[in-house]
């Protein structure tokens, strides 16, 4: 990475070949955040079990997508000013640590602990290698290369459910718990990773220093820490305690914090607040917003519906989800080649909006009894609309900004769907656990005055086991559900159906919303060269200008940010 002179001197074009080589690199570290998250999907419940915590099991989750939010926009900045290669490989370090730490975790706040140093790396992962691609392929030939990045998840999307339900049902692999080497095997894939982007990924980067905004950084984690807390933990502490209003009260001081010092730093600020004039920035990060909290929120209790209510395995509830997978794929690659060939886009997270809201609606219908054949298919019609709405809005965005702010960009869009994930996690798992019992003792209520139902439970082992089923107790280990007899079980099902239905019909209100935002998008016609070439144009542009010692005016700073690396 030569620092003598400007890269930006001449057009950079890269080579079909020398894309196909770099994506080689960003493919690697994309296929471990893939991995750890189909992966998760199928073993959380059997690690919970384990650590004795499944009503625990959200500060896990949240822990990560907290760490992962908050990381996301300075990888974003940081990568602007000082190129994408050292923050891509620092990321991905981080995140094997992370994993490695994950592994020896003995219950579940060290396993949360651990999965916030994991976050840490994973908001890297998807950002940078987005801002990556962003930076050597136009717009509208993005659609070639997105068959790549969806191999990625594809595979992972295959082999994460396998590779989660082995594991997890492992007593013992190598004297060590099965369930340990979901997060071990991210060791090996990491470092070969790190080994690949770090002989592949070379990108021309003329480095300028700027201010940091760490105080921006700071007030945003003394924003969202408290608000995510209050969120997962609301429902123990009571949502008027002292401890909520305090952290209601230190999170807006961090959030009017967090502007004052986004104001300070105008352009080198975290997040430019100036970008959210910009209407498609604004559209697309209050839809992203509001996609995350439905999609995290939504599809998070799919797979525990699938395990509790349908008794699959882990392993078999990995594979029931394929159908959300290709639906996933289907959708992207659609809109990617129709974007490719049209050159428009905003139609595209119109539709998968829609596809979305329905597809909530439908799932806010299933119960204990509904044939597991057509929660498939309300899956793959979920997995359509997500595919055909979040890749748009990436290209959208990316479209929208100045080349040296793709990074930035594509980390807002990043930043809000992870802020919306987390708020959606946190809230519709208190939904969920705050209902859960109060309908699972509704369900046994009315099961009692069923002759078959009394016959079944006046068993003496069935009655122990059911004894716990009514208590707390049933929410920190599910696994007795599969000792109940069939007759025994169903209320319990049926409980968690009724409490899986208002989650549902939260998220299907939700994503409402946010169909409405995307009908706010502007169609802007899709820039023919990418952020290198553009760049590269700007600084011509400006040595023709006589005697210009600032940057071009087409685009300010352009010739500043030199091109990333």
């Amino acid at each position: 990475m030569s620092h003598s002179s400007p890269p930006a001197a001449e057009p950079v074009e890269f080579t079909h070949r020398q894309i196909l080589t770099i994506l080689g690199g960003l493919m690697m570290g994309m296929f471990l955040a893939a991995l750890d998250q189909t992966i998760m999907a199928t073993a959380t419940r059997t690690i919970a079990d384990d650590l004795h915590g499944f009503d625990l099991q959200a500060w896990a989750t949240t822990a990560f997508l907290i760490t992962s939010t908050i990381s996301t926009p300075l990888y974003g900045k940081l990568s602007d000013i000082y190129g994408r290669r050292p923050f891509f490989l620092f990321a991905i370090g981080i995140f094997v640590i992370g994993s490695f730490l994950c592994g020896l975790s003995e219950n579940m706040w060290q396993l949360a602990a651990f999965r916030a140093i994991q976050g840490i790396g994973a908001g890297g992962l998807m950002s940078l290698a987005l801002a990556i691609i962003g930076d050597i392929v136009p717009p509208r030939e993005r659609a070639k290369y997105q068959g790549f990045f969806l191999a990625v998840f594809g595979t992972a999307s295959v082999l994460g459910p396998i590779l989660g339900g082995f594991f997890a049902g492992a007593d013992k692999i190598l004297w060590v718990d099965g369930w340990r080497w979901v997060f071990y095997l991210n060791v090996p894939i990491g470092l070969l990773a790190m080994a690949v982007v770090a002989k592949v990924l070379h990108l021309p980067h003329h480095r300028v220093d700027h201010r940091i905004d760490w105080p921006g950084a700071l007030t945003l984690i003394l924003c969202l820490v408290p608000i995510l807390t209050v969120a997962e933990q609301g429902r123990d502490w009571g949502w008027d305690s002292t401890r909520s209003i305090a952290c209601f009260v230190i999170g807006a001081i961090g959030l009017v914090g967090f502007i004052l010092a986004e104001r300070a730093y105008k352009d080198e600020a975290l997040l430019p607040l100036r970008l959210f004039g910009n209407r498609t920035i604004a559209v697309g990060a209050t839809s992203s917003t509001i996609l995350g909290m439905a999609m995290f929120g939504g599809l998070m209790t799919v797979p525990l519906y699938l395990q509790i209510v349908k008794g699959s395995t882990a392993t078999m509830a990995g594979l029931q989800m394929i159908p959300l997978v290709m639906g996933i794929m289907t959708g992207s690659i659609v809109s990617g080649q129709l974007i490719s060939r049209t050159g428009r886009y905003r139609i595209f997270p119109i539709i998968g909006s829609s596809l979305m809201v329905v597809a909530l609606f439908l799932f806010s219908t299933i119960g204990a009894d509904t044939p597991l054949w057509r929660v498939m298919l309300i899956m793959a019609l979920m997995g359509l609309g997500l595919g055909g709405n979040m890749q748009p809005m990436i290209t959208a965005v990316q479209n929208a900004v100045s080349p040296r702010e793709i990074g930035v960009a594509t980390g807002a869009v990043t930043f809000f769907r992870s802020m919306g994930g987390t708020l959606g996690t946190a809230v519709f798992l208190s939904v969920l656990f705050n209902v859960l019992p109060g309908n699972i003792a509704d369900a046994y209520r009315q099961a009692a005055a069923d002759p078959a139902f009394q016959q079944a439970a006046a068993d003496p082992e069935q009655q122990a086991l059911l004894a716990q089923a009514q208590n707390s107790g049933a929410l920190s280990d599910t696994s007795f559900i599969t000792k109940l007899s069939d007759v025994v079980a169903h209320p319990f099902k049926v409980g968690f159906s009724d409490s899986v239905h208002l989650v549902y019909l939260i998220a299907f209100s939700i994503m409402l919303l946010g169909l409405i935002v995307v009908f706010f998008l502007p169609e802007i016609a899709l820039a023919k060269g990418s952020a290198q070439q553009q760049r590269a144009a700007a600084a011509k542009q400006a040595e023709k200008d006589t005697g210009a010692s600032g940057p071009a005016p087409a685009d300010p700073e352009g010739v500043k940010a030199g091109s990333d690396g």
